[in-house]
């Protein structure tokens, strides 16, 4: 039985999924936003889980991406309670022998320190700061506009010139590993540029692992590592508000079970309850693609050589996250090391290379390299005054683990912490651990701990995104839009997915409609 009818369906209160149904009640579409969750935010979501009074971050936490999108800009959250917090420094990579590397919020103090290890790479960093300084916006636009970003391009090409634009064209299938070398005569400038591009899955030695690393370091540089002020949960809450300010309906707890499809065309969803809704115009679906494809579509209603091509598709890493209540700083070797918000650890240079082999060949590594969120540093209230709330995670290789194994590979986590903060284990008040298995049971688009929605590797980005294809949030159903992190440009905290899907949905419904869908299923056709 029809219960509701709406404009459009947005499936998932992730943040491309909120993006998405901003974008549409901005338009004046009657949008309903359906969650199967009881709360929205997907992965940007918080909770007190280790003691009273300390905010964690449940899935990500620092968001450069979000504070540098002109699409979540565009959005004016902070008219709905949002608003940015960052620590003093904004990344540090500390070493067991109590060295490390700072990356300051002034350029010309990350230079300082990097001069101090290796005179000269101080100018090779301000040299690196001063290139993204010229093509800072051209990249964004052509990061978080649809597939192929043309006008961004034809800037890009403008202010950066024919060899800039070569320039930019090698670093982006290069090695972070052979960036660093090139770059740099110390191990500093390497450290935080390899650092950064395992924020990602990929190889310190795989192509376009050069261009994670860069764009992360330069937008830590530029932007900092920003948190929102009171837990990442308010991110997801501003948009929340944001969209129900505008007329938007969300409909928490209500799990999609079917995306209803007549004549080759999406018009509307069916939820486990057995209720079914109308779309008059669209369904958009923050949801990874092979869950879309196999189990909201399934084989009726999806091309072959698209579920062939699903085989193929290819996860991230499984994370394993630790989080702590801690009763006072971490007591880090390195200088500067408590004023950063973000900390490496765990590997030097070389140690990079041997986790990513240990991954790839389905082995814990001895020694993970760890991400880990000083949270009190970046805002103060996130915990008591004098504590720390903190966290760390780590990728896992692609097989499943055994809960022995997970308990393992905790300690190891928690003796990388000892060796790079004598005395860490003493502060600590409370832990809780969060497993692939706990990840995914948060929320369904973490399949087997994956956070990215599909590997960043560059046989599966742009037009490879999610599969061979157009690169783009049209699908082979007409009138449905894939909004997630599956789609271009992938993951991370940036509302781009969201926001390219809505953009199509209205340009689908405008006055050339007609004649978009009639080329998107040429092309389609052709694909398939």
């Amino acid at each position: 039985m029809i219960t509701r009818t709406a404009d459009a369906v947005v499936i998932g209160a992730g943040p491309n999924g909120l993006v998405a149904a901003n974008a549409l009640a901005d338009a004046g579409w009657d949008v309903l936003l359906v969650e199967a969750a009881d709360e929205v935010g997907g992965a940007v979501r918080s909770a007190e889980v280790t003691a009273p009074g300390f905010q964690t971050d449940l899935f990500s936490a620092f968001y450069p991406l979000a504070a540098a999108s002109p699409v979540i800009a565009g959005l004016d959250l902070h008219r709905h309670g949002l608003a940015w917090s960052r620590a003093p420094a904004v990344l540090a990579h500390v070493q067991d022998d109590g060295t490390g590397v700072v990356l300051e919020s002034d350029a010309q103090a990350t230079a300082a320190g990097l001069d101090a290890r290796a005179p000269g790479d101080g100018g090779a960093w301000l040299d690196l700061v001063a290139g993204w300084q010229q093509v800072r916006d051209d990249v964004l636009d052509a990061l978080f506009t649809p597939f192929p970003p043309t006008g961004a391009l034809v800037r890009l090409l403008r202010h950066a010139g024919t060899r800039g634009a070569l320039d930019l064209a090698r670093l982006a299938v290069l090695p972070v590993r052979r960036l660093g070398a090139e770059r740099f005569r110390g191990s500093g400038g390497p450290l935080l540029l390899t650092g950064n591009a395992l924020h990602a899955d990929l190889p310190p030695d795989a192509a376009g692992s050069g261009l994670f690393g860069w764009l992360l370091a330069m937008l830590g540089q530029d932007i900092g590592f920003p948190v929102p002020r009171g837990g990442a949960g308010m991110l997801a809450r501003a948009l929340a508000d944001r969209f129900t300010a505008a007329g938007g309906e969300i409909a928490l707890r209500t799990r999609v079970t079917a995306v209803a499809v007549a004549g080759n065309r999406a018009v509307g969803v069916v939820t486990a309850d057995g209720t079914r809704v109308r779309a008059r115009r669209a369904v958009l679906a923050d949801v990874v693609a092979p869950t879309l494809y196999r189990e909201l579509l399934g084989p009726r209603h999806v091309p072959a050589r698209v579920l062939a091509d699903l085989e193929a598709f290819a996860w991230d890493h499984p994370t394993l996250k630790v989080n702590w209540a801690l009763d006072g700083p971490v007591p880090w070797r390195a200088p500067g090391a408590g004023r950063a918000g973000t900390v490496h650890l765990g590997v030097d240079l070389d140690g990079f290379v041997r986790v990513a082999a240990d991954l790839a060949v389905g082995t814990l590594p001895r020694q993970p390299f760890l991400l880990f969120g000083q949270m009190t540093t970046a805002d103060p209230a996130r915990s008591p005054h004098g504590t720390q709330s903190a966290w760390a995670y780590t990728h896992l290789p692609h097989r499943r683990l055994a809960a022995a194994e997970l308990r393992e590979h905790v300690g190891r986590v928690e003796e990388a912490l000892e060796r790079a903060a004598p005395g860490f284990a003493a502060r600590v008040i409370a832990r809780h651990v969060q497993t692939p298995a706990d990840l995914e049971a948060a929320d369904a688009n973490l399949v087997g701990g994956a956070v990215n929605g599909g590997t960043a590797a560059l046989h599966q980005q742009l037009v490879f995104r999610p599969t061979p294809g157009l690169g783009r949030p049209e699908t082979p159903v007409a009138g449905l839009y894939l909004a997630s992190a599956s789609a271009h440009p992938g993951g991370g905290v940036h509302g781009a997915c969201g926001w390219n899907a809505a953009r199509a949905a209205l340009a689908d419904d405008g006055p050339t409609g007609a004649v978009r869908r009639r080329l998107a299923r040429t092309a389609w056709a052709r694909l398939t």
